[in-house]
């Protein structure tokens, strides 16, 4: 039977015409500069975003960690919301491989961190301390799309304090289909950016960082410390490329799915004292409090939906491109016989 998967969005998979794409994809030697393909998305997406230079780097890890340290040098110091993937999620790789200190701060209920935080953060200039230098912001964070004038805010304190602004971007299209503007108008909003293209977009593997044009041949050094470029990449950059083209604008029906799962499960569950049901963006989450949580992953597992745990009490449900109507049917309905016979005791 077919797997209906909700884990994430990275586990989307290449459609026919984006094999297509890949199988007629012209290549050349990446290392070398070569691939033409590979170039082509580079400067698709840096005209497109409105920046000077993008790297193409194989993953949404390497290209956060080669954007911090292009920006720093050992014994700077990154300040980072604490829930926000480069500080929880990377291995502490800026630190562990590149020497740069990571001043987390705390994160507010719409995802940002506020000029209050930031400024607490931001280090004097003193041998005591590390070297504050780059502000590091997230949009999408857990699925919100954190609005354009919190994010200037942001931005415009780390300019008037000398620090340099990283955005990871993971769901950057995620965050602009969500809050109706341009690109450009996000982007403009941060010094670099890394853009997944592997979660929403629907491509196999890839990131691409854009960031100023004296950066980039320092991320591109960096890129190299950090296991290198690929050969002939253009097979992949085939993939972004036809993922930049036609999977953007579908990025709505992702949250469309997603905010009508959500007004489904309110309507079954009636009074949801013990439960909790939000939606952002392309993600659900469900909050369960009762003992029978604890069996509805394995419950999910029989009935071919993966499912996972986004904490102890807590599912995330991700819509992504291979999630159709048919299948948020069956996911519905498979909530409803995990939990009715509760209901129905309950009532």
């Amino acid at each position: 039977m077919d797997i209906i998967d909700l884990r994430s969005d990275t586990v989307t998979r290449p459609s026919k015409g984006m094999k297509k794409a890949i199988y007629n994809a012209e290549v050349g030697d990446d290392v070398y500069g070569d691939d033409p393909t590979v170039n082509h998305l580079e400067k698709k997406i840096s005209e497109m975003l409105g920046k000077d230079e993008a790297v193409f780097m194989t993953s949404g890890t390497q290209s956060n960690f080669s954007s911090v340290l292009a920006h720093c040098n050992r014994g700077d110091e990154i300040i980072v919301g604490e829930s926000y993937h480069i500080c929880g999620d990377e291995a502490g790789g800026v630190s562990v491989l590149g020497g740069v200190a990571m001043n987390t701060i705390s994160v507010e209920n719409d995802g940002s961190v506020s000029n209050n935080s930031i400024e607490n953060a931001i280090k004097p200039d003193d041998p005591h301390h590390a070297i504050s230098k780059l502000l590091c912001l997230e949009n999408t964070s857990r699925g919100k799309a954190i609005g354009l004038e919190r994010i200037k805010e942001s931005y415009e304190l780390a300019k008037r304090s000398n620090l340099s602004v990283h955005l990871d971007g993971a769901r950057f299209f995620n965050a602009i289909t969500e809050l109706k503007c341009a690109p450009e108008d996000h982007a403009s909003l941060a010094d670099s950016i890394s853009i997944c293209l592997s979660k929403g977009l629907g491509a196999p593997a890839g990131s691409l960082l854009l960031l100023p044009k004296d950066l980039a041949k320092k991320a591109r050094r960096i890129r190299k410390l950090a296991g290198g470029s690929l050969r002939q990449s253009g097979i992949l950059a085939a993939a972004g490329i036809y993922a930049l083209d036609n999977n953007i604008d579908r990025l709505k029906e992702d949250h469309i799915r997603a905010e009508n799962f959500k007004n489904d499960l309110v309507k079954f569950f009636g009074d949801i004292s013990d439960k909790s049901i939000v939606c952002d963006t392309n993600m659900v989450f469900f909050t369960d409090l009762s003992d029978k949580f604890n069996n509805i992953v394995p419950f999910f597992r029989k009935e071919n939906i993966f499912i996972s745990n986004w904490s102890n009490d807590t599912l995330r449900i991700v819509f992504h491109l291979d999630i159709d109507e048919d299948a948020m049917k069956k996911t519905l309905e498979t909530f409803q016989k995990f939990y009715e016979p509760s209901k129905r005791s309950s009532d």
